[in-house]
């Protein structure tokens, strides 16, 4: 995926060394940009309008892809994760049930008769289940940012992460939606909270799930290295509180990092002593809310082999969803990051564990 962006961004400078006026290329990349903003901005526009139509939502989530994979230090392969998670996401295998239990208005494959026989409460039909990801007030989807298109045409970084916090204030604008967010690599979380924190008007509390801190300065120079996507959240004031759990790779400068931001930090070393605090946390209040960040390889490689980085000794997905079922507080946006399908070997196993985890954060979302 790096070679290919290379490429593109070699092409463009063949035509700037070719004396192509740099006005033309700048006007195209503008072209470009504008384009992938509207597409993002109409289709949140009319799963917005589905969702009010359908009425009875305060808050309802919805897919936005980013498949950027140029930012990890290791393999590039998280860029081509979107689409594998979203077929794992409608997979025959399972059905649309959610564990997270809520009130469901008129459920589907039901009629009036079946409706008052299950739930007995008259003629609200309404019965408490778990909550249904083909519900458009619990799961919408407005497609993906055009990543590799956008860089196809030379734009830089800064520009790139420009547009990924453009995308996400365009699905912010449509209410009740709420982004939940495909990676791609973890560098995507500094765009998305950057712009859930300033369309919000303020900083929000963070839970981090990752074996890695990510909180390097700029690792290996890179200042949006996946490596090093909290450290600009931290300096950038869009996080009161960062609760970094699952950690089990960490050195001298993650420790240091974390005390400069005043990150809670929480080593699988000491998992089994934390688990009561983390299986009881109550974010967001004083704040602007809750965004929740999700690297798969915060779990065990026995759970999620289909990851770049693999690291021995981390949580179970029961973990995982323990934490998450039972956090308090008002989740005002999501992402699920560092699922590489190409490491995926047992038969799209992690491809289902990433879906799993997009639907339960779907359920928590949505109210």
């Amino acid at each position: 995926m790096r070679n290919v962006g290379r490429m593109g961004i070699r092409y463009l400078h063949n035509l700037s060394a070719a004396n192509v006026p740099i006005e033309l290329i700048e006007k195209g990349q503008k072209r470009v940009i504008e384009a992938s903003l509207t597409l993002i901005r109409e289709r949140a526009k009319l799963k917005g309008e589905l969702v009010r139509a359908v009425g009875g939502a305060v808050a309802s989530s919805s897919l936005l892809g980013i498949p950027l994979g140029h930012n990890s230090s290791f393999l590039q392969g998280p860029a081509f994760a979107p689409p594998h998670i979203r077929e794992a996401i409608w997979c025959g295998s399972t059905n649309t049930s959610t564990e997270e239990v809520g009130e469901v208005l008129f459920p589907k494959m039901m009629n009036h008769v079946h409706v008052l026989l299950l739930c007995n409460i008259g003629s609200n039909f309404a019965c408490k289940a778990g909550k249904e990801i083909d519900d458009p007030r619990v799961l919408t989807d407005v497609g993906d940012v055009p990543v590799q298109e956008i860089r196809d045409t030379g734009v830089d970084d800064d520009r790139l992460m420009n547009t990924i916090s453009e995308s996400v204030k365009l699905v912010m604008e449509q209410n009740p939606l709420r982004p939940l967010v495909l990676g791609g690599d973890h560098s995507i979380s500094y765009p998305v909270v950057r712009a859930v924190s300033e369309k919000l008007g303020g900083p929000v509390d963070i839970l981090h799930l990752d074996a890695h801190p990510d909180i390097y300065e700029a690792f290996e120079g890179n200042k949006y290295s996946h490596a090093s996507s909290f450290a600009r959240i931290m300096e950038g004031g869009y996080a009161r509180r960062l609760l970094q759990v699952g950690i089990r790779s960490i050195n001298w400068e993650g420790r240091e990092q974390g005390k400069r931001f005043g990150v809670e930090q929480f080593e699988m070393r000491t998992f089994s002593k934390d688990r009561p605090f983390l299986e009881n946390l109550k974010l967001g209040e004083g704040v602007k809310g809750v965004y929740i960040s999700v690297d798969v390889d915060c779990l065990d490689p026995a759970f999620a082999p289909g990851v770049s980085h693999l690291e021995p000794g981390g949580l179970s997905f029961r973990d995982v969803l323990n934490i998450l079922q039972n956090l308090r507080g008002d989740i005002v946006g999501a992402d699920v990051v560092e699922y590489n399908p190409q490491r995926d070997i047992v038969g799209g196993m992690t491809a289902m564990v990433a879906a799993k985890l997009v639907r339960e954060l779907a359920a928590k979302m949505s109210k």
